[in-house]
């Protein structure tokens, strides 16, 4: 029989690690002196500590350990784990990716931040706009249109809503636009507004400071930043605009936010 410094040595586990798997029900004692209280191991129980060593070695928790020692099948635990890891690896090389990226433009005022958007009840309101300096039209139309159908009907807190261009493309003129604001519940929608459910998304999000015909700076960056980072492009850009001409005199304090639903 081993005291537990001697089995301490041998296991290449401190004392303190014995005595916290006896605590667990990992590795107990062989026996234990009634009158001493000094703890004993068998040499048997080496080959119990080395498993024990080797699979905290690989992030197995105790409650995994102790279902392995209880009888799981050793190669269905590993295979679990491994795809365990795997996942973290797979987080880690995208965490490192964004890493680079941001370093890389350190010298840009726009940085990246993803969000998670919650589901979202909205009404929306689509029309062809003659030009970009009609989206305040539309929204007033829109804030209008929803009113008069919907007396009492209360926006969400906090306040979102967001201006979406359908046109696939950059248009200067004939703009297909849709703007929905997010409410609490839904409404009773005409030909011209509707209601719909928004569901949760992943979005990747970056601030624009100043006037709208700069707007282009920030669609080139959160498109790069898409593509350098494996995302995949779920949803139209949703344009929030939070300072604007409604509040600010100065085209310059005009703040953007874009919103790019991804995927991954």
């Amino acid at each position: 029989m081993l005291k537990i410094g001697e089995f301490s040595k041998l296991s290449m586990l401190t004392v303190k690690t014995l005595r916290f798997y006896e605590k667990e029900g990992l590795l107990m004692p062989a026996q234990v002196d009634k009158w001493t209280g000094y703890r004993f191991y068998n040499t048997r129980q080496l080959q119990t500590a080395a498993e024990i060593k080797a699979l905290r070695q690989l992030d197995f928790s105790v409650e995994e350990i102790k279902m392995y020692l209880g009888g799981r099948p050793i190669t269905e635990a590993l295979k679990e784990k491994g795809e365990e890891l795997r996942a973290k690896q797979a987080e880690i090389a995208h965490k490192l990716s964004i890493i680079r990226c941001l370093s890389e433009d350190e010298g840009m005022s726009i940085k990246a931040v993803i969000k998670e958007i919650p589901e979202t009840v909205v009404y929306s309101y689509e029309k062809v706009l003659a030009d970009y300096g009609e989206v305040t039209a539309m929204v007033l139309e829109s804030a209008q249109e929803c009113r008069r159908l919907n007396p009492g009907i209360e926006c969400a807190k906090p306040d979102y809503c967001f201006c979406e261009y359908l046109d696939g493309e950059y248009r200067e003129t004939n703009i297909r636009a849709r703007y929905s604001q997010a409410v609490t519940k839904a409404g009773k929608g005409s030909d011209r507004i509707f209601f719909r459910t928004l569901p949760a998304t992943k979005a990747i999000c970056v601030y624009h400071k100043g006037p709208y015909d700069r707007l282009g700076e920030a669609y080139a960056y959160i498109m790069k930043y898409a593509s350098d980072n494996g995302y995949k492009i779920s949803g139209f850009p949703r344009e929030c605009y939070i300072d604007g001409v409604w509040n600010k005199d100065n085209a310059e304090d005009w703040l953007t936010e874009i919103q790019l639903p991804v995927e991954g």
